[in-house]
């Protein structure tokens, strides 16, 4: 799972009237539609795609906010200023312990009933990444823009009767986290960019594939939450990544789990 501060170099290509310009297309608080040509779409027309996608989910100013949500018995908390970031998770153990896991810039700490607790090198980047990946997923799609990101358009597609843009996100190596090497895809709603699948190809634990069907969106101060529906491929490997809304419709996966956040609070400074 990718960590949240990246960096990267953009071409900028997409044709605007008067001048080429990064600007994410919007005029006094409205969204405005990025000009898509299709037959050559690349990473300017994906960034503004996404940029109208995390306006429309009110998460432009999440540089600088606090949120606490909980999942699957464990509360999590998030604070941005200025790029200055803490991430915790709080909970009681099966032996009676609580546990806090702290993610900062500075790195990953644990403590135990209050005290600092000593980790191998490999447990504590497996803490450390999980509560990176449920503070990532639980945003989306805030910090698809960052630098390290490479987003490129895919397509234009249709899923159970709705219109949307298909774009591809993969990592740079440097700055990308421990899994740079996964492989993403979104599909956002070409009228509201609403962010209403995701999918992604990993190559932890042996690898595999995920699909993501959002359900429950509602508005928490301004910012849109979704819980998802967890699905894989019924055997591992005979679906495409990029075919793989196709074999969702045809219901060709299996539903895994499903995600869902509980008592989220956001503030904004």
């Amino acid at each position: 799972m990718p960590k949240f501060f990246f960096s990267s170099l953009i071409i900028c290509f997409i044709f605007i009237p008067v001048s080429c310009t990064t600007d994410t297309g919007t005029e006094s608080g409205k969204i405005i539609p990025p000009k898509v040509d299709e037959m050559e779409a690349g990473n300017k027309i994906a960034r503004a795609i996404i940029n109208s996608a995390i306006k429309s989910a009110g998460l432009d100013n999440f540089d600088n906010a606090k949120a606490s949500f909980y999942f699957r018995e464990k509360q999590y908390t998030y604070e941005n200023k200025a790029g200055a970031y803490r991430y915790e998770r709080k909970f009681t153990s099966e032996n009676g312990n609580d546990i806090i896991d702290v993610l900062t810039n500075n790195g990953f700490a644990r403590l135990t009933n209050g005290y600092s607790t000593a980790l191998a090198e490999k447990k504590a980047r497996a803490y450390s990444n999980s509560v990176n990946s449920v503070i990532y997923f639980a945003f989306l799609p805030f910090r698809l823009n960052d630098p390290a990101v490479e987003a490129k358009y895919l397509a234009k597609v249709d899923i159970n009767g709705k219109s949307y843009h298909k774009i591809k996100v993969s990592f740079l190596e440097e700055g990308g986290g421990d899994d740079f090497d996964d492989i993403f895809i979104y599909w956002f709603d070409i009228k509201n960019y609403r962010m209403d699948y995701l999918a992604y190809e990993y190559h932890t634990d042996g690898g595999g594939m995920r699909f993501r069907e959002a359900f429950n969106a509602r508005a928490v101060n301004g910012v849109t939450i979704q819980d998802y529906r967890n699905y894989k491929p019924w055997e591992k490997g005979s679906i495409p990544l990029d075919k793989i809304e196709i074999a969702f419709q045809n219901e060709e996966l299996e539903l895994l789990s499903e995600i869902v956040l509980e008592n989220m609070e956001i503030e904004f400074e």
